[in-house]
């Protein structure tokens, strides 16, 4: 503890003018959203454009579990740790959508001593930048419409134009609807439905967009449907894309908030990583480099989700290179792998440890397939006996990779400093080769091979008619050289969500595939994947309240 001591940084929010001054950012640069929160302004990034980048340092996990594993937690407190060592530090984190805060997640800020603030305006509206994506994929949605209403000049096929609507809520009620009904007057009917805002190939263009020229370039490259001879039409065909990017401007700008020990952080986009490439923004990201020494950032669910598509999506597109990657694994998360049951998991069970190793070796395995140096955060919980740990620990040690027991939620940063320390070894010791997966000019089905190989362990793929005759489309449309988003499950490595551990010789079946040209890849749909969730028997919304004063209860 002896860097800890030397530096040390007290429990305590401050000003965000003084969180942004620590960056270096100008008082005019910080554009203030109520006390504890604030926008940074344009100018910022091209002031700072020729200083030097920090290291970039990904958290990824082994495959989550019902028990949680707590990755952002462990996000937040790596982050206060590096700072409390002495080192300029920023987190840069996804905004949490409202639908999975009132679903199964409940808040997304953290927990214990490693936690966001203000927490509960992160998670309910914020600065509002979800509502203005929601806002311009449905100004979107209302003027093809609109065109297809009066005299279908470009000849949509309203058969062929599956742009749906969105919204920031968990409805399963809405995933199929029929609108339009009523006459005449009140539109053409046609089968549609919605999708939850962070499923939105809005969110997916601004969370890649380097600025507002280029977000309007990708607003128009949305494929809104086919015309009746099968043709691309785009928003920009629709004169869309300036109103869009005009609703969106204010959202471009990153949100700049704190820890409770006032580490800076961004948190800005919030992409599904199922159907998108689950990372906060390119250009929070980008900003923080210049900003700081050292920037923590996360990629949704487990490696061969989130981590992949960090990697070979914004990575790839955003010019990065990560100086390292933390992999989060749990006692808990082990055991539920090796067969334990989820009221069993207070239970001593090495053998249940032993059984569900595996899961997280696959996870260590992805990483070194991107040549990216790693450790292993083991995150401590109350019901881990000492003898669990040490077992983890020593089995990862046997891998040739490191591992620490962090212990951030309960002690706050004096719980990550040997984590802070394993990463910086790892950086001023290992080599990094970064590379990518796969090369671009590969043809889209090798692509998902690929990645359903290396990073799942699939034996193979099943590529079904209909997203065989997409693939070969996108292709000819111009769409091969662009990287593929596979959507699956996040509970299997495989495509089956109850295949737990490590599963052996199955295949991934692909059923269907989309274009997302704005955001700028193919995304490959395997299994049921839903792109708008349903609320479960228990939501978390149940337990949310707020008093007389104005305090919101229940989103921790």
């Amino acid at each position: 503890m002896s860097q800890l001591n030397n530096y040390k940084i007290e429990e305590g929010i401050r000003p965000i003018e003084e969180v942004g001054a620590e960056l270096g950012l100008l008082p005019e640069e910080i554009e203030h959203y109520g006390r504890m929160k604030a926008k940074v302004s344009f100018s910022a990034p091209g002031r700072v454009a020729g200083n030097p980048d920090g290291r970039l340092i990904l958290v990824t996990a082994m495959t989550p579990t019902s028990a949680g594993e707590g990755k952002t937690t462990t996000c937040i407190g790596l982050a206060d740790s590096f700072r409390a060592m002495g080192r300029k530090t920023m987190l840069c984190l996804r905004e949490p959508s409202m639908g999975p805060v009132f679903g199964i997640k409940g808040g997304a800020t953290g927990g214990g001593k490693s936690q966001l603030v203000p927490m509960d305006e992160i998670n309910l509206h914020f600065t509002g930048d979800i509502h203005a994506v929601t806002s311009a994929h449905n100004l979107l949605t209302a003027l093809v419409a609109n065109h297809i209403q009066h005299g279908n000049e470009l000849c949509l096929d309203p058969k062929a134009t599956p742009f749906k609507r969105v919204m920031d809520m968990n409805d399963r009620s809405l995933r199929n609807i029929i609108s339009g009904l009523g006459g005449p007057a009140h539109g053409v009917p046609r089968e549609t439905g919605f999708d939850i805002t962070a499923a939105s190939e809005v969110m997916a263009a601004l969370c890649l967009a380097e600025n507002l020229q280029d977000l309007k370039t990708r607003l128009g490259n949305i494929i809104v449907g086919f015309n009746t001879k099968g043709d691309p039409v785009y928003a920009r065909d629709l004169k869309a894309n300036g109103a869009m990017c005009a609703v969106l401007k204010e959202a471009m700008k990153p949100n700049l908030v704190q820890t409770r020990y006032s580490t800076p952080v961004f948190v800005h986009g919030g992409p599904f990583a199922n159907i998108a490439h689950g990372c906060n923004s390119l250009v929070a990201t980008r900003l923080a480099l210049k900003l700081a020494d050292t920037v923590i950032t996360e990629a949704g669910f487990a490696t061969e989700l989130g981590a992949e598509k960090f990697f070979d999506i914004k990575c790839r597109i955003g010019g990065l290179k990560p100086a390292a990657a933390v992999i989060i694994a749990t006692v808990r998360a082990l055991k539920m792998h090796g067969g334990a049951a989820k009221d069993q998991l207070d239970v001593e069970n090495i053998e249940a440890l032993q059984k569900g190793f595996d899961n997280l070796l696959k996870h260590i395995e992805n990483i070194r397939v991107f040549g990216v140096p790693c450790v292993v955060s083991v995150n401590r919980f109350s019901a881990d006996t000492d003898k669990e740990l040490a077992w983890v620990v020593d089995a990862v040690a046997a891998k040739g990779v490191a591992a620490v027991v962090s212990d951030i939620y309960a002690l706050g940063p004096a719980g990550g400093v040997e984590l802070v320390e394993a990463v910086e070894k790892v950086i001023a010791t290992q080599s990094n080769e970064f590379d990518f997966l796969y090369p671009l000019d590969m043809p889209l089905i090798e692509k998902v091979n690929v990645i359903a190989r290396c990073c799942y362990g699939a034996k193979g793929v099943t590529i079904l008619k209909k997203a065989r005759d997409s693939f070969e489309k996108f292709e000819k449309l111009g769409f091969r050289k662009v990287p593929v988003c596979i959507a699956k499950t996040q509970s299997s490595l495989s495509d089956v969500a109850n295949l737990l551990g490590r599963p052996k010789d199955f295949e991934v079946i692909i059923r269907e595939a989309r274009l997302s040209a704005g955001a700028g890849f193919v995304v490959a749909i395997a299994g049921e994947i839903m792109t708008m969730p349903g609320l479960p028997k228990d939501p978390s919304a149940e337990y949310i309240d707020v008093d007389e004063n104005g305090n919101i209860t229940g989103l921790s």
